[in-house]
């Protein structure tokens, strides 16, 4: 009799990590255990000294109640060895933004890019009047007008040691500011031919101070510039069209995504192509990597601590990127005009992981959360939608925009997700109950652009109505 009452309580599980990796053998767990008592065990079994925060999930549903309630309510079988997913949380949380605490008018054009500084002290933009603006974030006015541009200013982006500010425009020249200043560091550096569609940072683990930057053009190349030589180094040249988007990884290649369908993976020693990922049927819109959000702050996380030498720098945006990697490679997830996305381990193979379907219309933007659990994505058929990070799985659809959706952004601790759409409004979607959490009205037309700073106080949203919108929690 004893073993009978044994099993019927009891339901055997498996603890693996997201990548599917086992935390010893599958063992019998009380049904009444919840996520307080799975934490205590995977925090056991990992031998952690100080306790971390898990979150477990079943089937990409989080586990909120004890395992019989899940199971009665899902109708589970417990013949099966039932998979528990165990996701490191962070340590701290973010407040939901829910209104507007600053209307920042000052560009005299549509605002076409927002993007704060890896330390979340600063905030810059971009706009169709050729202009980058660096602002305040304590008197929330514009600290620089950077001037220099002839044409629309596309893209901009942060070194991640914080100590540049690159821009790119529609003429295909990119300038360098100095951030504290204002001023550019030395002349356009000049070489592309037509205009600039992305910019990505060598990584901070990888060399600090912060030199090199690549940037890719509509001419078809990608190109890599030294701030302190001032010129193009390398030149990353074989797409047979556009080049839409580019992304320095943390392992140290650079992937681009094209219009010729193709993403090519390049060393950049010498600039020699190392693989093509082929299968999209159309263009490439959008890469992201599962690592974006460490290699975008580097050293600087939410404590604000500030350091004192490159070096130090690097060693903690090393232990930083190390840590969030763990022992899986690098994931990379590219959107396309044929509607549908992929995930590749490109250090691993040339053949896609999954490939991803749902969307309904051109996938414009794509982005792994901080955690790198999660992959959003952000369609012209004016939906949101959410993936399993680690298998590419499809897990939610957000619906609420009534326009395209151009741009998306995440929040620190990989809770929440913020959207900005031609509809004028940002959404914030919370990830745990997979719906709407806040809406943000307030622009006069489309969105264009948004970030969440990295600190995760606040988030920045620019657009046709060429005002700048700060909103806090």
């Amino acid at each position: 009799m004893e073993v009978e009452t044994e099993t019927t309580n009891n339901v055997m599980c498996l603890l693996t990590d997201p990548e599917g990796t086992p935390l010893g053998a599958p063992m019998y767990l009380p049904q009444n255990a919840g996520p307080q008592q799975l934490q205590q065990i995977v925090n056991k079994l990992l031998s952690n000294e100080e306790k971390l925060p898990y979150a477990f999930y079943i089937t990409d549903q989080e586990l909120l109640v004890p395992l019989e309630t899940y199971l009665e309510k899902h109708k589970v079988s417990v013949e099966k060895v039932l998979s528990i997913v165990y996701q490191a949380q962070a340590v701290f949380r973010i407040r939901p933004v829910n209104r507007c605490s600053a209307t920042i008018a000052g560009h005299t054009e549509a605002v076409l890019s927002v993007a704060f500084s890896p330390d979340g002290r600063q905030l810059a933009s971009g706009s169709g009047d050729t202009t980058v603006r660096i602002w305040d974030l304590n008197t929330q006015t514009p600290m620089f007008t950077c001037t220099g541009h002839k044409n629309w200013v596309l893209c901009i982006a942060w070194s991640p040691d914080g100590k540049h500010l690159v821009s790119g425009s529609k003429a295909g020249e990119l300038l360098c500011w100095d951030p504290q200043t204002g001023k550019p560091s030395g002349n356009s550096l000049t070489g592309h031919k037509k205009w600039i569609t992305g910019i990505s940072w060598e990584p901070a683990h990888l060399n600090a101070p912060c030199r090199r930057f690549v940037s890719s053009s509509k001419d078809g190349d990608a190109r890599i510039w030294d701030v302190t030589l001032r010129k193009s180094v390398i030149c990353l040249s074989g797409h047979t069209l556009a080049v839409t988007c580019v992304k320095w990884g943390g392992d140290g290649v650079i992937y681009t995504g094209s219009q010729d369908c193709t993403i090519k993976v390049w060393e950049t020693t010498q600039g020699k192509l190392i693989r093509e990922l082929k299968g999209h049927g159309h263009w490439v819109n959008s890469l992201a990597l599962s690592t974006e959000y460490v290699l975008r702050t580097g050293a600087f996380d939410h404590t604000g601590k500030q350091y004192s030498s490159p070096e130090e720098m690097k060693k903690v945006a090393l232990e930083r990127y190390n840590k969030m990697k763990g022992n899986a490679p690098e994931r990379l997830v590219s959107g396309s005009d044929d509607f549908t996305m992929f995930l590749w381990e490109p250090a691993v193979s040339k053949h896609p992981k999954t490939r991803m379907t749902g969307h309904q219309q051109l996938v414009n933007h794509v982005y792994f959360s901080p955690d790198g659990q999660w992959i959003a994505s952000a369609s012209f058929d004016k939906s949101v939608k959410l993936w399993n990070g680690a298998t590419g799985k499809f897990v939610a659809a957000f619906r609420g925009h009534v326009g395209p959706v151009y741009q998306i952004s995440w929040s620190a601790d990989s809770r929440l997700l913020l959207s900005g759409s031609k509809d004028s409004t940002l959404k914030v979607w919370d990830i745990r109950t997979q719906k709407l959490k806040q809406d943000l009205p307030g622009h006069a037309d489309e969105v264009f652009a948004v970030d969440w700073s990295p600190d995760g106080e606040k988030v920045a949203s620019g657009g046709k109505d060429r005002v700048l919108k700060l909103w806090l929690g």
